[in-house]
Order: structure tokens, then C-alpha cells, then sequence
């Protein structure tokens, strides 16, 4: 049996790590070279480098930024940021990071997803999917990382973890942005019908607030569960969370 993945995610703008709720209000964290040791060394099963600021902004996420966490950890690293084209995936890559994720490129160029499947296999690419649940319905949102850019897309979020799959996708992510950052749970409507139509790995994000929400995905059978403010602010330790959820017979990593 595979073990369920506790993943540490650090969203970074100007060069910092910072974390809002809702998608808003960031408050600045601290040093993403210091929060990514520690949660490398509170043995995190992987580490997520968001640069909420590069699609807003038109950029891609620096790579030395990629290279100096990298030469810090020891667990795998994803990255996202405004990845774009095959040579952003390959900086990104050859600095060190074992996976490429693409949000808004990916919504606005779907052959993207096919292109960096083909060149560097689908389980190096994942979609990060930031969904809503509004007027009935569950929809896709782009540029989120800041409020003068997030728009609605015209994408149903089940349609589109289906077609991303479709394309070549290794791995999903789903951010539930009705939940982030609240600490009420993780959204597990949503994630039940978007694990119905996953045959990928899905991780599930937005929502931490208590280790029985952690438990309360994987029982659903979500691959692995996302989370920042618990973690930044110490509310929940990593080698506890395992602790509690070997005790509740959940296959983690020790």
C-alpha cells in the first residue's frame, strides 16, 4: 500500500513566504531557505515552492531560488511560478527541482501540459487546479495570486481535472478556495467527486485547521494532503501528525 504524503507548501512573493486566507490578506511568513530545511527536517514527505507573484506579474519563478532550497533539503521539491515553455521547465529542473506544477499557463495554453509531458514524462508534471464553489457550481479561477489579477475562467473544475489527465498530467492538486485558509477542514465534497474522477494522484489543499481533518481526506483515499498555516504557525507539528495518523491506520513515512 502506498503511504498517504503530509506536504509542507510555501507560497512566495517577493521573495518571501507569505500566506492569506481566501486567497487574500496575505500576511508575510518568513525566509522560504528556512522554512523549507525545517520542513525537510521534520521529515515532510515533500515540499511545494509556489511563486504566487510570477503570473500575475508575467514572470516565471527565479531558479535561484529553485537552486538554494535545493541545496537545503533532501525530500522531493515541486515548483511552480509562471512556468511557461520547455526551457522554463529545464531551469526549473536542472536546479534541482524533482517536479514542475502549472496553474494559469496551463488554462491559458492546455497544450502545455502535453508538451512537457512528452519532454519530461507525465509523473513530472502536476496541475494545480484553484477551484470555487459559487452559484452552484464548481469553477476554475486563474492568476489568483493576487486580487488585481484572479479572474473566472469558463472551466468546470471535474471537466478539467478530467482533460489535464487527458493531456498527460502525472498529479493534481487541488486548492478549495472556499476553505483556504480558514482551518475548518478540507473540502471534502469536492474532493470526493474530484477524486471520482481522478486516476492520477490528487492532493488535497485549503482547509487545514486540526489532524482529524488530515485523517478526514485520506479516508477518502486522497493520495496526499497540502497545508501551510498549520504548519507555519506551529499549530500542528509534522512527525506528531504522522504519529496520530499511524495510530489511526494511515500508512504514512516515518
Amino acid at each position: 500500500m502506498l503511504t498517504k504524503r503530509i506536504i509542507p507548501c510555501l507560497d512566495v512573493r517577493d521573495g518571501k513566504v507569505v500566506k492569506g486566507v481566501r486567497f487574500k490578506d496575505h500576511r508575510t511568513i518568513g525566509d522560504p531557505i528556512n522554512l523549507a530545511k525545517n520542513y525537510s527536517d521534520q521529515n515532510a514527505d515533500e515540499l511545494v515552492f509556489y511563486d504566487i507573484g510570477a503570473s500575475t506579474k508575467s514572470k516565471t519563478v527565479k531558479s535561484q531560488w529553485v537552486l538554494e532550497i535545493s541545496k537545503k533539503i533532501d525530500i522531493p521539491f515541486c515548483v511552480a511560478g509562471g512556468i511557461k515553455t520547455i526551457t522554463d521547465a529545464e531551469n526549473i529542473l536542472s536546479q534541482g527541482a524533482d517536479k514542475i506544477s502549472i496553474n494559469t499557463p496551463a488554462l491559458e495554453n492546455p497544450n502545455l501540459i502535453n508538451e512537457f509531458a512528452k519532454r519530461f514524462g507525465s509523473q513530472c508534471v502536476v496541475i494545480g487546479i484553484d477551484s470555487l464553489f459559487d452559484n452552484n457550481n464548481y469553477s476554475v479561477y486563474a492568476k489568483t495570486g493576487s486580487v488585481n489579477s484572479i479572474y473566472a475562467t469558463k472551466r468546470n473544475t471535474i471537466d478539467w481535472i478530467k482533460e489535464v489527465q487527458d493531456r498527460g498530467a502525472g498529479e493534481i492538486v487541488l486548492n478549495c478556495m472556499n476553505e483556504d485558509g480558514v482551518r475548518n477542514g478540507y473540502d471534502i465534497e469536492q474532493l470526493a467527486y474530484a477524486f471520482e474522477a481522478s486516476h492520477v494522484p490528487l492532493i488535497a489543499s485549503g482547509g487545514a485547521g486540526q489532524m482529524k481533518h488530515f485523517k478526514s481526506v485520506f479516508d477518502i483515499g486522497i493520495d496526499g494532503a497540502l497545508a501551510a498555516s498549520v504548519f507555519h504557525d506551529n499549530k500542528i507539528l509534522i512527525n506528531d501528525l504522522k504519529k496520530y495518523l499511524l495510530n489511526k491506520n494511515i500508512q504514512v513515512r516515518i
